[in-house]
């Protein structure tokens, strides 16, 4: 069983203030110098006691015209990834019907077909006498 720790409110505000005083650099650096256990602790001290706003929030400042470019912008990712993705499905499918071709045909694995087909361009290979 775990034993429980209660902190005075005046111990919880003095680890705030030194906070924001710049005494430690962070919430987890207080907690480590107190001997404080659990992560979130001082953070739920810090936010409880009205200083959020040091524990390193990100703002975004957007117009509302950025607002829509933004979401714009994330659809076309979307979409972009979607199409990606069946780009691969694509491949894929045409690696293995490749495959499945060349093993009927006898030519043994894709390998050996791409050899066979280096460096003899496309319009002589069909000009080649057949035998």
């Amino acid at each position: 069983m775990r034993d429980w720790i209660r902190y005075s409110e005046a111990f919880k505000l003095q680890v705030v203030r030194e906070i924001e005083a710049g005494k430690h650099p962070s919430c987890c650096a207080a907690s480590e110098a107190y001997g404080i256990g659990g992560s979130m602790t001082v953070q739920r001290w810090v936010r409880g006691y009205g200083k959020s706003h040091l524990l390193g929030k990100v703002v975004h400042v957007q117009s509302p015209g950025e607002r829509s470019e933004v979401r714009k912008l994330k659809d076309r990712v979307r979409e972009l990834e979607k199409a990606l993705v069946d780009a691969h499905l694509d491949l894929r499918l045409e690696r293995s019907y490749l495959e499945i071709a060349c093993e009927q045909g006898g030519i043994g694995t894709v390998e050996e077909f791409k050899k066979k087909r280096d460096g003899i361009p496309s319009t002589a290979r069909s000009k080649a006498p057949k035998g």
